[in-house]
């Protein structure tokens, strides 16, 4: 770690922008010379006619073309593995819940570099060797579990492995072992204060400060009931398997949004019908090329992440731009009666009405007239005035701000505290029984 607690790399992270273009443009280069001589064939024919001496500035990324999930897919499981066999150290692997799983392959340099971005997120966050740090993020072939461990590990800090689940046990682990700060996904992080409480446990009293969420959209609303609930601050983490897993961005300790590692990921934004380049500061589609991956280097991968990117420096000293938000994915979009919304939407709105908690499910189905139906399943909070009475006011109240939000009409249907599932993972927030004919 260099640059003391403030930076885990402070000449990768401080790099004045001229400078980094030209690194970010020379990787490039590099990499499109090495795919287009490879032995994947994938790769070697969508190059063909391209010229790393075409690529003369960061614009010209625009002339070479997307890769998908679908290609991925379609080659699964290693047909775009542009490393030797031998060279893989490890697998990683999406749930493949839609398909087959994505497959990922890392190198030995691959593992370090994962690790050495991690560990620039959790540092701009704060962590150092003196915490406790307690990572409930899945481990096996999700890439969060062994990402922040392997990242929080390399800052030195003291990791708790306890994985996902058996949040009973969590609370205590939190309390015992005097951890300091936890991984997690947001939607987790309510349930271990939920479960704190049921069991006589104050959660502003575990030695909590810092709270590093990720694999999720976590809505302004949302981090601030995680902060206030656990007395933590929320640290927002970014990544996805297909680009290497958490580390791609994450929050500092100063301003909004999180730094993208962009001596890594060259990142644009690009509008998701078309895929035309976006003017600066508009929210379209997350586009992303990794460079210096060895096992698995992507040409403009289309995350599906609806972003906008903030160019202005930062107060903290990083030079990087930074990812605003994840706003939702765009394959996340609904389409109710004509009109196109999000489950962020539905979630921004509810997260702050007094007497609900934080736990919702979108479900949709189709009427006796054939039009859609949007009924929004929303838990009361255990102990408010709506939990007896007042519940038919909350009940208009909260029908009013959802037709505020996404412009049509919604069904509310309040439910008792505790009622919805709880996930240890990500959150199954929408219920289309329309797609199953119902």
């Amino acid at each position: 770690m260099t640059g003391g607690e403030r930076y885990f790399d402070a000449k990768a992270e401080t790099l004045p922008r001229r400078e980094l273009e030209a690194l970010q443009l020379a990787r490039l280069r590099a990499c499109v010379e090495r795919l287009a001589a490879s032995s994947v064939p994938f790769h070697r024919e969508r190059l063909a006619g391209i010229r790393p001496a075409d690529l003369r500035s960061l614009r010209d990324l625009a002339r070479l073309p997307f890769t998908t999930k679908a290609d991925l897919r379609d080659h699964y499981p290693a047909g775009l593995l542009a490393a030797l066999p031998r060279d893989v150290a490890r697998i990683h692997a999406s749930s493949g819940s839609t398909g087959k799983p994505t497959v990922v392959a890392y190198t030995k340099r691959d593992l370090e570099l994962w690790a050495e971005l991690v560990a620039r997120g959790l540092v701009a966050g704060g962590l150092t060797r003196e915490d406790v740090f307690q990572n409930a993020y899945g481990y096996g072939l999700f890439t969060g579990g062994l990402g922040f461990h392997q990242g929080a590990s390399l800052v030195g800090a003291t990791v708790v492995p306890a994985g996902a689940g058996n949040t009973s046990r969590q609370v205590m682990l939190m309390r015992d072992l005097g951890v300091t700060a936890y991984g997690a996904t947001p939607s987790y992080s309510l349930a271990i204060a939920e479960v704190a409480l049921s069991e006589g446990i104050d959660p502003h009293a575990l030695p909590l400060r810092a709270a590093f969420l990720g694999a999720e959209p976590m809505a302004e609303p949302m981090r601030h009931e995680i902060e206030t609930r656990l007395g933590v601050t929320v640290y927002e983490q970014y990544g996805l398997s297909e680009i290497i897993g958490p580390g791609v961005a994450a929050a500092c300790a100063i301003a909004p949004g999180m730094h993208l590692a962009e001596d890594h990921f060259l990142p644009e934004v690009v509008d998701p019908a078309s895929g035309d380049a976006l003017a600066e500061g508009e929210v379209g589609e997350l586009v992303l090329t990794a460079p210096t991956k060895e096992a698995l280097p992507l040409l403009r991968y289309r995350t599906r992440d609806r972003c906008r990117l903030l160019r202005e420096p930062c107060p903290c000293g990083r030079t990087s731009l930074r990812i605003e938000k994840i706003l939702g994915r765009t394959d996340d979009m609904l389409i109710v009666r004509g009109v196109n919304l999000f489950p962020a939407q539905v979630e921004h709105a509810l997260v702050g009405i007094p007497g609900l908690d934080p736990h919702y499910q979108i479900v949709l189905s189709t009427r006796a007239d054939r039009q859609d139906e949007l009924r929004v399943r929303v838990e009361v909070a255990k102990g408010s005035a709506a939990e007896h009475a007042e519940r038919a006011a909350l009940e208009a109240r909260t029908r009013e701000v959802l037709h505020g939000a996404l412009g049509i009409s919604v069904r509310v249907e309040l439910v008792a505290a505790g009622t919805l599932p709880r996930s240890d993972g990500k959150a199954a927030r929408v219920i289309d029984e329309r797609r199953r004919g119902a």
